[in-house]
């Protein structure tokens, strides 16, 4: 019988995972911040999703850029970055490799832009690249291309076209018809797919009958959108499986129970980010808890549990 440890390891487009917990984009900056924490250590993941990056620097939004909600987290923090070039020439050296595999996270203002940061990350040592297609905090780019197949689908053609490494396309939940997205995204050449993103909302002050976040609206996260994003992740399953194309699935995962139901409804892989601002050591107890239900349910790996949902 195999350890508890090995029967979480598998390999995700191509790549050695040591678990399949994945860090999500803006909750762990450029790899670093939570290696501060100590008994934390990106070895307990299976990849990092970096911060969001532009082709230029950013300052981002004006604050507030987040706010609690009950369940729950509204940020607005608008891409802030210090730009591809910076990140690839300053940040990619200081990470250790040998630790996890390390995801780039691509955005842009224009179909144009999404393809020159990846060319530069193309040239870079970083594992694979994650597209924000569908960021919902900032006005222009993310919202328009994440909410529209066509457009999506666009995005990740033109990025393909410059580089080798595997493809994830981050989807939105924003949208009408998820599938025919994921559909023509995995046609235009995506290797993988991040099911969801953060869902848009708002939060307004009574006394003084003002928006709490200065953008208005930001992206809800947290256990307040499990259910929906547990959802999605069965309906883009259904496409997804058809082309042999992995799903990483997120949305509200704060335990192993929460990280077991997405596999069993399609996910290869799941994202671990809110929850880790109040237990940075909620990596280590989902690994546990899934080693322990796959051993209680006679699983060798964790490939098996895998899209197993029983209708």
């Amino acid at each position: 019988m195999s350890s508890p440890a090995a029967s979480l390891r598998y390999r995700f487009l191509g790549l050695d995972f040591a678990s399949p917990i994945v860090l999500l984009s803006g909750c762990v900056g450029f790899g670093e911040e939570y290696t501060r924490v100590e008994g934390f250590s990106n070895a307990d993941c299976g990849g990092v999703v970096l911060k969001g990056t532009t082709l230029e620097p950013r300052l981002g939004n004006r604050p507030h850029r987040v706010y609690e909600t009950p369940m729950g987290m509204l940020n607005a923090i608008g891409l802030q970055n210090p730009g591809t070039d910076h990140v690839v020439s300053q940040i990619l050296p200081t990470l250790d490799f040998t630790e996890t595999r390390f995801i780039a996270n691509v955005s842009g203002s224009t179909i144009e832009e999404y393809a020159e940061v990846t060319r530069r990350f193309d040239d870079s040592p970083i594992d694979a690249i994650e597209i924000n297609i569908s960021c919902p905090n900032v006005k222009e780019g993310g919202v328009a291309f994440g909410n529209y197949p066509e457009m999506s689908a666009r995005v990740v053609a033109a990025c393909r076209a410059v580089t080798r490494k595997p493809i994830i396309t981050k989807l939105s939940p924003n949208q009408t018809d998820i599938k025919e997205n994921a559909r023509l995204c995995i046609e235009a050449g995506s290797d993988g797919l991040s099911v969801i993103n953060t869902i848009m909302g708002m939060a307004i002050d009574a006394k003084t009958r003002r928006p709490v976040i200065g953008n208005v609206q930001g992206g809800l996260s947290g256990p307040a959108i499990k259910p929906i994003a547990l959802l999605k992740v069965h309906q883009v399953y259904d496409v997804a499986r058809k082309h042999n194309v992995p799903i990483i699935g997120q949305g509200g995962i704060t335990s192993a129970t929460d990280a077991i139901e997405f596999i069993i409804a399609g996910a290869s892989a799941v994202g671990v980010g809110t929850s880790l601002f109040y237990d940075p050591m909620s990596c280590k107890k989902i690994n546990a808890g899934i080693a322990e239900y796959l051993h209680a349910h006679g699983y060798s790996n964790v490939t098996e549990l895998v899209g197993s949902l029983q209708l």
